[in-house]
């Protein structure tokens, strides 16, 4: 017989964010004697205005004007008030009122290199971006290659162009307009050079095999995840987080992690990386069997290997937080997989020649279209872009949908949050030269 048709699923988000507003109301009021000593007034009753019937898309926060009486300390200078707003993290939703000022860099010494301009997968679906900010990718490409170096003892002297090629400084403050601070980029980016390194280490480029990869990926994941034992064991464990450069990076870069995080965005970050981890072990069984998946399996395991980590930290290096019960709701959670799923097939797309180009087979979604259905390399390819762009439209309309069903501060920052990282991913992967180039289909 047929097997039944599942519940039609019920958003619980409304529910939840009415729920919200009374936490967040009292909140607001606990610190009001905090918003005094940023703005210079005195504390006042807070109130709201009713809620439209029907909600509309979220607009720009406007400051409500002062009354006509009041002392001249409430009268917010034009402009500043509103440009510290939004330079940092504020609004419903937030756990902690953090005044954090977007910093000013010192110039370079000398003008940055020009972005090399790349060339876009034609009909990829995709939003231009303009190119990130080049005193900040000079200051955390700086800082993070001194971390690197320096503190973790990352890579041989031999493998310092690769790391260069990689311009991850562009990549992170790409995909991160909104962090108000490069020691907030310098969250992301240190944990995008860990996870790589674990990539390489262990699964790919640099030494890496399928053979044995569970028990390095667990090991490395303690980094991340601490473990709990006896105090004999314990020091055991603790002096195995130093044992190779995986796990140095991974445990280096959560303990700044953990500075800046909440308990809850610490948690959530844990999450995905087991989920991550979890879509290497799948591929590399795969490897071992010489097996190459159908095509729905491979897009399952891609909904698994991916970049879903990087975008679901952007209230992090954002200075804000979106908090746990809206960012655990099934819808936001759909728009963050596709986010995931989506960059990850740009990868795949862009990586393409690069990958035909190494030893053994990679497994990338064009390889499995060809190799399932009968296609040819270039039809595959094609194929693999149409895929992609159903699973970005299909992202924006999720993400639209949610922002109207919860048009709380938090929530639509975090999707506009989102939305950046999707496009300074593909921004990143279409200008940098160093790695990638598009096969001759056109």
């Amino acid at each position: 017989m047929p097997a039944p048709e599942p519940t039609p699923p019920q958003s619980s988000l409304p529910t939840a964010a009415a729920d919200f507003g009374a936490h967040v109301l009292a909140e607001c009021a606990a610190r009001a004697r905090d918003i005094k000593t940023a703005t210079g007034g005195s504390p006042r009753a807070l109130s709201l205005p009713a809620p439209p019937a029907h909600p509309a898309p979220p607009a720009p926060p406007v400051p409500t004007p002062p009354p006509p009486d009041a002392p001249a300390a409430m009268v917010p200078t034009p402009g500043l008030d509103l440009e510290r707003i939004l330079r940092g993290p504020s609004g419903l939703g937030t756990t902690a009122l953090r005044l954090t000022l977007r910093e000013r860099l010192p110039t370079p010494s000398e003008p940055p290199a020009a972005a090399a301009e790349g060339r876009p997968i034609p009909g990829l679906y995709h939003h231009e971006v303009a190119e990130p900010d080049p005193v900040r990718v000079e200051e955390v490409s700086r800082r993070i290659k001194s971390w690197a170096l320096e503190e973790v003892s990352l890579y041989p002297e031999d493998w310092e162009e690769q790391f260069d090629g990689f311009s991850v400084g562009r990549y992170m403050v790409g995909c991160h307009p909104d962090a108000p601070t490069v020691d907030h980029l310098m969250i992301a980016t240190r944990l995008m050079v860990a996870e790589n390194a674990v990539d390489d280490y262990y699964c790919e480029d640099h030494g890496g095999s399928p053979v044995g990869l569970g028990e390095r990926l667990l090991l490395a994941h303690t980094a991340l995840d601490p473990l709990y034992t006896t105090e004999e064991y314990q020091a055991q464990w603790a002096k195995s987080l130093h044992a190779d450069a995986p796990r140095r990076a991974y445990r280096s870069a959560m303990d700044y992690f953990l500075r800046t995080a909440s308990p809850s965005q610490a948690d959530r970050f844990r999450h995905d990386m087991a989920r991550l981890h979890l879509g290497y072990l799948a591929e590399a069984a795969w490897a071992q069997l010489d097996h190459v998946p159908e095509v729905w399996e491979y897009l399952a395991m891609r909904q698994f290997n991916n970049f879903r980590p990087c975008p679901t930290i952007t209230d992090t290096v954002g200075g804000y937080e979106l908090p746990m019960d809206l960012h655990a709701q099934a819808a936001m959670q759909k728009v963050i997989a596709l986010a995931g799923n989506a960059t990850t097939i740009v990868n795949d797309l862009y990586s393409y020649t690069k990958e035909l180009d190494a030893p053994g087979r990679h497994l990338n979604l064009p390889v499995v279209i060809a190799e399932h259905e009968g296609r040819s390399d270039r039809d595959a390819y094609l194929k693999a872009v149409e895929v992609h762009n159903a699973l970005m439209h299909d992202f924006e309309t999720q993400a639209a949908a949610l922002s109207t069903d919860c048009p709380v501060p938090s929530v639509q920052r975090f999707l506009r949050g989102v939305a950046a990282w999707v496009d300074g991913n593909h921004h990143w992967h279409r200008t940098n030269t160093y790695r990638y180039s598009l096969p001759d289909f056109w």
